[in-house]
């Protein structure tokens, strides 16, 4: 036997018994946990889409500080592959699926804003990937009988309610008529259709203390809002109460102000307090505004996790956060403690943990479930705001937490 024969079956037992051990050992451990996600950090929702990377980048930064996640034993560290979807729905749902198929992420995070977290969910369900995400508040979304989808913003339906349970102290109090007229301005997407049924259910249930004079819807991304804002002042309304995004807000009150217009109470649902819009139409101009939100800065005043967060968030970016920041800041973290309770990047495991999460919390109220019987979506109390003229929105419903009083009815309108 030469040499070379000799050499051949001991080669061959070699490669043999390497590939005997590699197939009992199994699949090589995981080096990272992978998250895919995708915001509007162009288009019409880019200011927001870049409040909530802010948040999705505090909460990552963070878990690595802390060495990563805990997951079979060990900590591994977490990556964010983030993309543009640009503000459009299809954009969307097609980088999801590339997040999911091509870039092979373990888990979803979402995007920002009703249409585009509508569009995207679906990519999560059909692919059964654990999809959370702070920046979709319609029941539509989980009205599907989705299993893979959660929702960290608590319906807008709600919102509406809050805001007529403060409203109607204020009547009860003596301080608006009674009944009063009621001008309901939505947009017409899903997010505006549950805003009008809150208001509207609420005043169905008053007793006449409310009555609908106005009852319209507009198109996203308007420009000309004086056709909808004529009905309104034509109907004599004592409640001018609207549900619009940022962009439509602004333009909205800029033509509001402009043609004269006072109402009693005014309110944009979660639009009022922020400083880009306040920055955009003047202090002045904005006074007395009312808007029901998710969260508020304010609430780190009752110390937890809120007051962790707004610290954390301070120092890194030298500027108060808003509810966007927030948001995207807790939705990463619930997933994040989904992972390590699961212990391992199973996605039906982080699923499940999901489906029974029950966690601390620096939402209102203090804790945060995903329950199924609406839908995987939580649903945690809103908190009311109003601007004032000394330039504080300080929260003035509910009791427990405000930090204020408002002021009803607004003191610059006549009549």
């Amino acid at each position: 036997m030469t040499n070379r024969q000799s050499t051949f079956p001991k080669i061959a037992c070699a490669v043999l018994a390497a590939a005997f051990a590699a197939c009992k050992s199994g699949p090589a451990a995981p080096a990272k946990v992978s998250i895919g996600a995708t915001l509007p950090l162009t288009g019409a929702e880019a200011r927001i889409g870049g409040f909530f990377k802010e948040g999705y980048d505090l909460a990552f930064e963070e878990a690595n500080k802390r060495g990563g996640l805990q997951v079979g034993g060990k900590k591994l560290p977490v990556a964010l592959t983030l993309l543009d979807d640009t503000s459009t729905s299809a954009t969307a749902a097609s980088l999801a699926d590339r997040l999911v198929n091509n870039d092979k992420v373990d888990f979803l995070l979402g995007t920002y804003a009703t249409n585009l977290v509508e569009a995207q969910s679906t990519v999560a369900e059909q692919n059964k990937v654990p999809y959370l995400n702070g920046g979709g508040a319609a029941t539509q979304i989980y009205r599907r009988g989705y299993k893979y989808v959660f929702g960290l913003l608590a319906p807008v339906e709600l919102l509406g309610n809050t805001l007529m349970q403060w409203i109607d102290l204020q009547q009860k109090a003596g301080k608006l008529p009674k009944p009063s007229k009621i001008a309901l301005v939505w947009e017409n997407t899903s997010h505006g259709k549950d805003f009008r049924k809150g208001i509207s259910e609420f005043a169905d249930k008053s007793g006449g203390a409310y009555q609908i004079v106005v009852d319209e819807s507009f198109e996203l991304n308007g420009k000309d809002f004086s056709a909808l804002l004529g009905k309104v002042k034509a109907a004599k309304a004592d409640l001018f109460l609207a549900d619009a995004h940022l962009p439509d807000y602004i333009a909205m009150h800029r033509q509001y102000v402009a043609a004269g217009m006072c109402n009693k109470l005014v309110s944009y649902g979660a639009r009022g307090s922020e400083k880009g819009a306040i920055d955009a139409l003047g202090r002045e101009n904005v006074d007395y505004v009312l808007s029901a939100v998710w969260w508020s800065n304010q609430l780190a005043a009752k110390g937890g996790l809120a007051k962790q967060f707004v610290d954390a968030f301070k120092a890194k970016y030298n500027k108060s956060p808003e509810w966007f920041q927030a948001l995207g800041y807790e939705t990463a973290r619930i997933l994040f403690a989904a992972i390590e309770q699961a212990g391992s990047l199973d996605r039906e495991a982080v699923r499940q943990k999901l489906a029974a999460m029950k966690a601390d919390s620096l939402l209102p109220g203090g804790t945060v479930e995903l329950p199924a019987a609406f839908g995987q979506q939580a649903q945690n109390s809103f908190v009311v705001q109003q601007n004032l003229p000394d330039g504080t929105s300080p929260i003035i419903f509910p009791a427990d937490v405000a930090t204020g009083t408002g002021v009803a009815p607004n003191p610059r309108c006549k009549g």
